[in-house]
């Protein structure tokens, strides 16, 4: 059996959303529809988006359902930029630890759409810089068009400091997004309270099936569209909507929150059992994040625990774990499988080989104490096998570098 320490990827779909997706899936009606099947069918869609938009602080108008979380930060970024740029409002700012899905988005817009990126720089704790964003802002806020910052890193589980960026941002009559993909149902996410123009969620993360999400929007935030078509969702989200995916992301946000109490103790007890396990068992192993004493359990989500690992790199990490049956990661997973250095890392400060050691291990509902324990009993072995087959790919590439020295030595006293 393997155990699974990867939720913050994707966790598995509960049992009553799966059932309620099922039997969703049986029924006939596009929303869309004059006659009694697609009325019916409306009729369940927006009492999803009641049941969503109760469980995140927002009004159902505000609910705009996506395929996902990516497509909600791309509607938000894109569309957010396109609706407020004019010819001196072409900047978007970003943080630098964002997920792909933001940080993609914006460079898009850099490299194809005339737009100015500014990366928002974090420090070594991974937490945005307050005072660098309001020094960004008295230089450039009235050329910005939007500010997103992520609620909490989707690597390191660190928290950010939303309640001042918004405050900051609005100050400079700036919207402002957030990704929470990783944070809702982990951290107490409420849209109304939070100041925010737009967040975006996922299903996939909290028990409901891969392909659901929303972007939770401000009914006065302008958004143009990024896809074209009848635009079913408030003109700007274009398709026919999934009935049965509403329902089931409905559901499994709803229970998320209500669980989040209890299920934030809980996840933080295994977290800290498996912290204090490998963190005194094997040596060169580093918490990423704020310093456990001074910031509090509070600085991070409570199911994630990210490592960086001297003298080792994440591929092989990974490829030990998974054979002694641990799932984990290195980071995001959504880099089309490719294990590359943790620009959340770089962004910390951290070199080009301390970022590609990196090592998550997120926690779940169906996560108990024995995986936790196997994890940690695994880690010491596997960490040795990696630093080994680390020094002798280093030595190795040392041994080539000489020879390709000699040899150009040798070409040279030839000529």
């Amino acid at each position: 059996m393997t155990t699974y320490l990867d939720h913050a990827a994707t966790t598995p779909v509960r049992p009553d959303v799966a059932a309620a997706y099922a039997e969703e899936l049986t029924r006939l009606g596009n929303p869309s529809s004059l006659h009694a099947p697609g009325r019916d069918a409306r009729r369940r869609l927006e009492e999803a988006r009641e049941q969503l938009a109760a469980a995140v602080g927002a009004e159902p108008a505000e609910v705009l359902f996506t395929s996902g979380g990516t497509e909600a930060d791309n509607l938000a970024v894109k569309g957010g930029y396109w609706a407020r740029r004019t010819a001196d409002r072409t900047r978007v700012a970003v943080s630098a630890v964002e997920h792909p899905a933001v940080l993609e988005a914006a460079t898009w817009l850099a490299a194809h759409d005339g737009a100015a990126l500014d990366l928002l720089p974090v420090t070594g704790a991974g937490v945005l810089d307050v005072a660098a964003l309001d020094v960004h802002l008295d230089e450039h806020g009235p050329a910005t068009a939007l500010v997103s910052v992520m609620w909490a890193n989707n690597e390191t589980g660190v928290l950010q400091p939303l309640d001042q960026v918004v405050a900051l941002v609005h100050a400079a009559g700036i919207p402002v997004h957030s990704d929470a993909v990783q944070a809702l149902g982990h951290a107490p996410v409420h849209f109304a309270r939070s100041g925010l123009d737009a967040l975006s969620l996922s299903g996939h993360k909290l028990g409901a099936p891969v392909g659901t999400g929303a972007l939770v929007a401000r009914r006065d935030l302008a958004l143009s569209p990024v896809e074209h078509g009848g635009g079913q969702e408030r003109g700007v989200r274009s398709g026919t909507l999934a009935v049965a995916g509403a329902r089931a992301l409905a559901l499994a946000v709803s229970s998320a929150v209500a669980e989040q109490e209890a299920e934030t103790a809980r996840l933080r007890r295994l977290r800290d059992r498996l912290l204090s396990a490998v963190l005194s068992t094997v040596p060169g192993v580093r918490l990423s994040g704020p310093d456990l004493d001074q910031a509090g359990a509070d600085a991070w989500l409570p199911g994630i625990a990210h490592l960086t690992v001297d003298g080792a790199d994440a591929d092989s990490l990974l490829f030990g774990l998974d054979v002694a049956g641990v799932a984990a990661s290195s980071g995001s997973a959504c880099q089309a499988g490719v294990q590359e250095a943790s620009h959340v890392l770089l962004a910390m400060g951290r070199d080009e080989e301390q970022a590609r050691s990196a090592l998550r291990f997120s926690l779940g509902r169906t996560t108990t104490e024995a995986d936790v324990d196997a994890a940690a009993a695994a880690l010491p072995t596997v960490v040795a096998n990696a630093r080994k087959a680390h020094a002798t790919r280093s030595a190795r590439a040392r041994r080539s570098a000489v020879g390709l020295h000699d040899a150009a030595t040798d070409l040279r006293s030839v000529s």
